[in-house]
């Protein structure tokens, strides 16, 4: 009885989701008439079959751009069909940005960030189809994501956006790895991995694979614009505010390696790291100083950049994992309230608290 009900129910939704490929496919036709009786239809061109992320992504960012805000997706390997298109992406074996053919898997394309721009973005990750169109259609894109930021900010986040979320997705496609040694636990959870779950399962019926895509489009989509919506509402206003702290070290402790933000919760390491590059004192800065959302007050160790959990100067060994009254006693100093096991963070219920901790930890080997 159990295994009846189990086809009855794998049934239905097979008739479901045929009665919706059929509605699909009959929308595409009205589609198709529409171009051909009133004017040209605008389509972008990408391979069928199973789809990735890069594809995925390319197709969601020229559609965000006025001349193919309502254009078709067309997806097929057919070359006749793909020569009517107006842009294709991923799928023809030619690059050839005067033609807008936008492929990278021939084997004579090395095209990188640096030297397809000669140099001006010095990222060597080979392009996927997602990282060419960025390069040839990214600006306009923020153009019509942020059109109220300056165009300074504009080519900061242009240059941001590739580093921390592009590049990732070009480097995947290409089949380059984040790192040379064996990784010690599987990530599942990218984007890449979740764009690769949305494809229909080798034992689907109905392979129903333009409807996930669909899916597939929307949710890279929606990633690429929180991310463009983050460094302008959050990271780049915090900017001035990292700036200010940082020019004043030297007031907060005359050795310059302690800054004290007079606002927490904003994102400091990479506009402090920066910063540091720009004024030539990299790796002066040992620890932060900052008020956390219950008042009280916070130190920070700074990272070693590029080395995950590694810090310039932990805190001491002898305060990690001690809390409350018993750090109180081994420091000296009132209202501790604790030293994080790996000696990262620490916090005391006071702004002079926290002062003297960063004090002490600066001055002990």
């Amino acid at each position: 009885q159990h295994y009846k009900s189990i086809t009855f129910i794998e049934n239905v939704r097979n008739v479901m989701l045929l009665h919706r490929l059929r509605l699909s496919h009959a929308i595409a036709s009205k589609m198709v008439q529409e171009c051909s009786s009133k004017r040209p239809c605008v389509r972008i061109g990408t391979h069928n079959g199973t789809f990735h992320c890069d594809e995925a992504l390319a197709c969601f960012m020229l559609k965000q751009l006025p001349e193919y805000k309502d254009a078709t997706i067309v997806r097929t390997r057919d070359a006749a069909q793909l020569s009517e298109c107006d842009i294709v992406v991923d799928v023809g074996g030619v690059y050839d940005p005067s033609t807008h053919k936008y492929d990278h898997h021939q084997r004579t394309f090395t095209g990188t960030m640096a030297n397809l721009t000669d140099g001006k973005m010095n990222f060597n990750t080979k392009l996927s189809s997602a990282g060419l169109i960025y390069l040839h259609f990214g600006r306009r894109l923020l153009d019509q994501l942020m059109p109220d930021s300056s165009q300074d900010h504009k080519d900061i986040v242009y240059k941001r956006l590739y580093e921390y979320f592009m590049e990732e997705i070009d480097a995947v496609d290409n089949g380059i790895n984040a790192t040379e040694e064996k990784p010690k636990y599987h990530i599942t959870t990218t984007l890449g991995g979740r764009v690769r779950n949305l494809n229909p399962a080798w034992n689907d019926t109905i392979q129903d694979f333009d409807g996930q895509f669909e899916k597939a489009t929307e949710m890279v989509g929606g990633e690429l614009v929180n991310r463009v919506d983050g460094m302008v509402k959050r990271w780049l206003p915090a900017q001035d505010i990292i700036r200010k702290a940082f020019n004043k070290r030297h007031e907060v402790h005359s050795s310059g390696q302690l800054v004290k933000f007079e606002q927490g919760g904003c994102p400091w390491k990479e506009h402090l790291y920066q910063l540091e590059k720009e004024t030539g004192c990299e790796g002066e800065v040992k620890y932060v100083l900052y008020a956390d959302s219950n008042g009280a007050w916070r130190v920070q160790t700074v990272g070693v950049k590029g080395e995950g959990f590694k810090s310039r100067k932990p805190l001491p060994e002898s305060w990690q994992g001690v809390r409350d009254e018993k750090l109180s006693e081994l420091t000296g100093i009132p209202q501790c309230i604790f030293v994080h096991a790996t000696g990262f963070i620490g916090g005391n219920k006071t702004e002079q608290g926290a002062m003297e901790m960063a004090r002490q930890a600066l001055e002990m080997k």
